[in-house]
């Protein structure tokens, strides 16, 4: 027996009410923001991913899915969703539109990451992109879209870490009082952070080994070394953030983990998820899309993961669903005429269902009570005779006997006053 691959899973039937209800909840927030879908390749080259996420990122070094095309070009599967956005604003010429260029996507995004709960190789991500203005409110809307979007979902125990990664500038006057700093504590490091030192010293600052988080509590912090412009950019998103009273605790250990951030970055954490505690991040990027051959353009995002919303999400928190009508017809006349019985019930909007492996009343009675439909359409010789179905509410056993004409009408009135 040929099984799924690790860290590959598969959403069955039972499951994807949630995931529609994750979706659909995503979908009214960003729409309601004034985003707009985009839907993006699975893969893309290589290179775009070495050059916006960093060469020196876990993700490139350790983590993308990367294979050569029939003419050599090496190909990834996306492992994020803002670098084929961008990519695509800049491809398309997007930033010609005077109007601003706001994005959202739904969608799998591959890692070779070690399988844990909320952690799948393929996973899925909800997330937006906020093209064309540096001004602090844009970050804000943002952070708001996220944080209502989650809150909507009344999933527990939400905090909003906040941080600021200041300008290229800033970064570069900081990281040698960083490395500095680290170098005077390898003894007490991890593997992994005694390498970043010289590739990707601000990720010491994120790792979650308890040693590491001990040995840098000292650490300076790069909110100490911002510029004056970065200092008021990140007072205006708080202040902001304070005018929506969206609650935010400020984490200077927030650093991210992509190449392409700068001033504001966050997370929205939970305790129930375990020491891989964010539910969904983001940050500002305003040198990405010119990294990636575009002009000048400021932007910000995020992205959530589904997996670790639908681990949250409350089991009293029940998606909405429509009744079912199941259709139990039977006999050498009633079996035929129950198909044009579904095909009226569904124009006319309703969901209907049938089992054509049971033949009798008692056993297509059984399959509709395992359908959990609100009501079952009775009908067999006699009734297709006199040119009628009865009617049955599965929950009451309340019937009643309807024209076919009217079958569709009368089911409609029952569901508007249920």
């Amino acid at each position: 027996m040929i099984k799924g691959i690790r860290g590959v899973k598969d959403i069955l039937p039972e499951e994807t009410p949630r995931w529609r209800f994750i979706e659909e909840t995503a979908r009214r927030w960003a729409e309601r923001c004034g985003f707009h879908e985009i839907r993006l390749p699975i893969f893309e080259a290589t290179a775009l991913f070495a050059r916006s996420i960093g060469a020196t990122t876990d993700i490139v070094e350790k983590e993308m899915y990367t294979f050569p095309d029939r003419d050599g070009t090496l190909l990834t599967l996306r492992p994020e969703g803002t670098a084929g956005t961008v990519r695509s604003f800049v491809e398309h010429n997007r930033g010609a539109d005077p109007l601003p260029q706001k994005y959202y996507y739904l969608g799998p995004m591959f890692r070779h990451e070690r399988p844990q709960a909320g952690r799948l190789r393929q996973f899925h991500q909800f997330g937006v992109e906020y093209f064309g203005t540096q001004d602090a409110r844009a970050d804000v809307e943002v952070m708001s879209l996220l944080w209502r979007f989650l809150s909507d979902l009344t999933l527990p125990d939400l905090t909003l870490e906040v941080n600021s990664l200041g300008t290229a500038a800033d970064r570069a006057a900081y990281l040698p009082v960083l490395v500095a700093f680290l170098k005077g504590r390898t003894d007490r490091l991890c593997a992994n952070c005694l390498r970043r030192i010289d590739t990707n010293p601000l990720r010491v600052l994120d790792c979650k080994v308890p040693e590491c988080r001990a040995a840098t509590d000292d650490a300076p912090r790069l909110t100490d070394h911002l510029s004056p412009e970065a200092r008021t950019h990140f007072a205006e998103v708080l202040a902001g953030l304070t005018s929506l009273d969206i609650p935010y605790h400020l984490n200077a250990r927030l650093v991210r983990g992509l190449d392409y951030y700068c001033l504001t970055a966050f997370e929205v954490t939970s305790s129930h998820l375990g020491a891989q505690n964010a539910v969904g991040a983001g940050g500002r990027y305003d040198g990405l899309v010119e990294t990636l051959g575009g002009p000048h353009t400021p932007a910000i995002g995020f992205a959530a993961g589904l997996e670790r919303i639908s681990l949250m999400l409350p089991d009293t928190t029940q998606p909405v669903t429509v009744p079912s009508v199941y259709v139990a017809s039977f006999g050498t006349d009633g079996a035929p005429a129950g198909i044009r019985v579904l095909d009226a019930l569904r124009r006319a909007g309703l969901v209907a269902q049938t089992d054509y492996r049971s033949t009798t009343l008692k056993a297509h009675l059984r399959q509709a009570d395992r359908a959990r439909s609100r009501w079952a359409v009775l009908l067999g010789d006699d009734e297709v005779r006199r040119g009628s179905v009865i009617v049955r509410h599965m929950g009451t056993k309340a019937q009643a006997e309807v024209p076919f004409s009217e079958i569709p009408r009368h089911i409609l009135a029952q569901l508007s006053h249920s």
